[in-house]
């Protein structure tokens, strides 16, 4: 059960580009004719062509104008539109909506399902390489939506979250200032425990964050993420070594009081 990002960008990307190459081939117009049409960079358009990049709606309607396709490229929107994850977690993300309980540590960043608005913006917006508005937009949305889960009462959560990831201010001060009073406000809920991880020196969190669920039939899985790739696994070896060190790095992490106390603090300080 491994999920991991394609290496070959999305296939309606690649088809689409192909057709608008062909469209424009058979009316005779060239590259640098549709990019200087479409007000983009004639590099910008050869990525869009060659399906490395998602093409706009901008390039289609010219080149559907262009070209006399007839509506034929603009109908392609509709195929086209962001995806709300990125390929590699979408697996793992139909477990999450299921799951009875879910333990994340996570010590770099806010966990997606506690983040404010203006947070999940701020790290979309900072991915590299940049993501499109509209992918940018599509992701603040799906990842707010998947916060709804956090009000089924008879589901818990627990966080473990870096000392790092509160005092990185993204966004700003005064952003990160309203992310940490959500996280206070969050940690208030009875289904949901939020706890720090304040530790300097070795222990087993510096391997890198860590989801653990539970499905409604008591499956056992576990998550684990990179920078261009997820796995979602459910051996029951591996499942057992991640929840022994998860349970090492709670016993390592403050308790929820002492959290709360210093999650309150840091934000003070903001």
């Amino acid at each position: 059960m491994t999920t991991e990002e394609n290496a070959q960008p999305p296939v309606a990307w690649r088809y689409c580009g192909s057709q608008i190459k062909l469209w424009r081939a058979e009316a005779g117009v060239g590259r640098a004719a549709l990019a200087t049409e479409a007000g983009y960079d004639y590099e910008y358009v050869k990525s869009m062509e060659n399906g490395r990049r998602r093409p706009t709606m901008r390039l289609l309607q010219v080149a559907d104008q262009l070209c006399g396709a007839g509506g034929k490229l603009v109908a392609a929107q509709e195929y086209l539109k962001p995806e709300p994850f990125p390929t590699f977690s979408q697996e793992f993300i139909q477990y999450e909506a299921e799951a009875i309980s879910l333990s994340t540590y996570q010590p770099l960043f806010i966990p997606g399902l506690l983040q404010t608005e203006e947070t999940a913006r701020a790290l979309l917006k900072a991915h590299w390489p940049p993501l499109d508005d509209e992918t940018v937009e599509e992701r603040v949305m799906a990842r707010l939506k998947r916060q709804d889960l956090l009000a089924k009462q008879t589901r818990s959560f627990s966080f473990v979250i870096g000392e790092a990831a509160l005092r990185n201010r993204v966004g700003g001060a005064e952003v990160h200032s309203r992310q940490l009073r959500q996280l206070l406000d969050v940690s208030q809920q009875r289904n949901v425990t939020v706890q720090v991880l304040s530790i300097v020196g070795g222990h087993p969190g510096l391997n890198g964050p860590l989801v653990l669920l539970e499905t409604p039939e008591h499956e056992q899985l576990g998550y684990e993420e990179g920078q261009t790739t997820g796995v979602l696994y459910s051996d029951p070896n591996r499942v057992s070594v991640a929840t022994q060190r998860h349970a090492m790095i709670l016993r390592m992490a403050s308790s929820p009081s002492e959290s709360a106390r210093f999650i309150g603090k840091v934000a003070e300080e903001q």
